[in-house]
């Protein structure tokens, strides 16, 4: 499971074992986990997260997009 990114509370990461899916990340935090698709943004679930928290973790996705697309077609070599 590479970690992509650690902002504050926040670890972005997504699973080795993901390549059929499209692109997306992970994000923890204490208990709490969320699945975002990359392509376009978008919450694909969440389990703890509060919508304040979601739109931070958003937020971070947006300005760190191009980062979370380079190491997710890097890792899988697609």
């Amino acid at each position: 499971m590479p970690t992509v990114l650690r902002i504050g509370p926040y670890r972005f990461f997504f699973y080795a074992d993901e390549r059929q899916e499209p692109p997306h990340i992970h994000v923890v935090a204490a208990e709490k986990e969320a699945k975002y698709w990359l392509t376009p943004i978008h919450l694909s679930w969440n389990d703890g997260f509060r919508s304040g928290e979601l739109k931070s973790v958003e937020d971070i996705i947006e300005a760190n997009l191009e980062l979370f697309l380079e190491v997710w077609h890097g890792f899988f070599h697609s």
